[in-house]
């Protein structure tokens, strides 16, 4: 018995602060809606960019290269990362709730045509910190865009 196909929720992360939207994100698919996130980059992390990075990378040092833990550096997989960490993985409802999350860069061809929607509560002009999008916030901690 397969899942019936239901539409698909577009919601372009431009200008949306990372956490809030991965938390309202979250719950819409414990909820049992499927969700598709475009211009990932765009996503902002708030927080002083240089410790942002300074933090992350004495993170990305922990573990072996070979045998994990793996950290994500592309754009993209950091906000699926994100959404992850705030989705109960380890048991089987988090786990098809995950499978209902697709993350792009950019805005692919086959939802060019669909308006896409935001998140009013994870808007960055609530912010009175600095922030980072999360394609800057990649390329310095080590994502090399094509290639």
């Amino acid at each position: 018995m397969r899942e019936e196909k239901q539409p698909q929720t577009v919601i372009d992360a431009s200008g949306l602060i990372l956490g809030r939207m991965a938390s309202v994100v979250a719950k819409r698919l414990l909820l049992g809606e499927s969700i598709v996130i475009v211009n990932a980059e765009k996503a902002t992390i708030s927080g002083k960019r240089l410790s942002r990075v300074r933090e992350t990378k004495a993170f990305l040092e922990i573990g072996h290269p070979g045998k994990g833990p793996f950290h994500p550096r592309r754009p993209d997989q950091i906000v699926r990362r994100t959404v992850r960490g705030m989705l109960p993985h380890r048991l089987p409802k988090g786990q098809v709730a995950f499978k209902r999350l697709r993350v792009f860069l950019g805005v692919p061809s086959e939802f060019k045509d669909v308006t896409p929607q935001t998140i009013p509560e994870a808007d960055v002009g609530k912010l009175k910190c600095p922030y980072v999008t999360v394609g800057e916030f990649a390329k310095e901690i080590g994502y090399k865009a094509g290639g």
